[in-house]
């Protein structure tokens, strides 16, 4: 069988999304049928016979982003913003992986147990079939809600569902009662994540600290509120007396993000900070959160530019179990090709970022597959790859 092998050379710097390594002495990658098979240095690696010649020309190559928290509905559509193309817009945000966090816009969602359950297997299959621009979305994440028993969740593993929806934005609110049905979902392999802070959509409500302890779920989803943060002690109490995943998203309290950062930073424990944009929502959609919050908290969060990636690549990669987010062989040929923005201040990428500018995506990469080229969102690149043939 034939096999497709995509090369990019000439990178002038490659961001591993490894906190323990975050910058690789490398500069080319090779990928074939859409897994990494060589990193390294050019001289020192198989380039030949290659499909697809990707030429860096020196800028910056990083796994592609992911998104921890989104509400898809249908397909690349979201009838919250009534919006088209939403996600496609995000991939030119660099964001290559979403993560649904329950598709809770669905107009008349369902909220009886034989109706979630077929909503969220068809959202599982649905976004299974369909790839916007080959972006991976994985949605078929069900809102529980009261009346639920063990065999729903059992039956819902078998049918391929792999996640819940935000606990707490159905009617299912009180510790006690999630934490049965979080224990549930863990024994049958399906992960959580746990609404955190004030109510965002009709029907949620108030999630504090003790009942995000008491249910406690895999992700503390939004920990900087989604849109309302909790008090500072009630976040920090949570960081220190929970071992779980800390997500900040971008439409949450960008104080409070500072606060459960530098917590997490105290306590030696980076690894469990990830990044979502808990978009569409209110807020509208935001094409380059991911790129805004990894900036945000580099600049005023005083943290690398190169560790702020990794939150929004293998931090987020291990902590949900996926199989992108890390510059490593086996792994998804998921990239993204960036440079500083034209004009910024900083000398570098990194340093740019560290100034709190975005930079400019110049192509995006998925499967080992080109998807975009010059981003029609971020700023301009200084600087842009080209693609040279074989």
């Amino acid at each position: 069988m034939t096999k497709h092998k995509l090369v990019i050379r000439d990178i002038g710097l490659m961001l591993s999304g490894d906190l323990d390594n975050p910058i690789l002495d490398a500069d080319a990658i090779v990928a074939v049928d859409g897994r990494i098979t060589a990193v390294g240095r050019q001289k020192d690696v198989d380039t030949g016979g290659a499909d697809v010649v990707v030429d860096a020309k020196g800028t910056t190559l990083c796994p592609g982003l992911i998104d921890s928290h989104v509400h898809p509905v249908a397909g690349d559509w979201t009838p919250r913003q009534s919006q088209f193309n939403w996600i496609d817009s995000c991939l030119h945000g660099g964001v290559t992986t979403m993560v649904s966090a329950g598709e809770v816009h669905m107009p008349g969602r369902p909220k009886d147990t034989v109706g979630l359950k077929a909503m969220a297997i068809t959202a599982q299959r649905a976004f299974d079939n369909f790839r916007p621009n080959g972006v991976k979305v994985h949605a078929g994440a069900p809102v529980i809600e009261q009346g639920m028993e063990e065999h729903d969740f059992k039956d819902l593993a078998e049918a391929g569902v792999k996640l819940l929806g935000e606990v707490g934005l159905g009617s299912v609110k009180a510790g006690d009662e999630a934490k049965k049905m979080v224990a549930w979902a863990r024994k049958y392999g399906i992960q959580s994540t746990i609404h955190t802070g004030g109510p965002s959509i009709p029907g949620s409500g108030l999630i504090d600290k003790d009942v995000v302890l008491e249910a406690d779920a895999d992700i503390i989803g939004h920990i900087n509120g989604g849109h309302t943060a909790l008090p500072d002690d009630q976040i920090l109490c949570l960081c220190e007396q929970c071992q779980r995943a800390i997500e900040i998203v971008h439409n949450g309290n960008e104080r409070a993000a500072l606060v459960a950062l530098r917590a997490a930073r105290e306590l030696g424990q980076m690894e469990r900070v990830i990044l979502g944009t808990d978009a569409p929502a209110g807020s509208g959609v935001q094409p380059l959160g991911i790129l805004r919050m990894v900036s945000m908290l580099s600049s005023l969060g005083d943290v690398p530019a190169e560790t702020a990636f990794c939150f929004a690549t293998g931090n987020t990669a291990r902590m949900r179990e996926l199989d992108c987010g890390l510059i490593e062989v086996g792994r998804a040929a998921d990239f993204i090709i960036m440079d500083r923005a034209q004009h910024t201040a900083g000398a570098t990428l990194l340093e740019s970022v560290r100034l709190g500018d975005v930079p400019g995506v110049g192509m995006t990469i998925i499967d080992g597959v080109v998807r975009t080229h010059r981003s029609r969102n971020t700023p301009p690149a200084t600087q842009l790859p080209e693609i040279i043939g074989a």
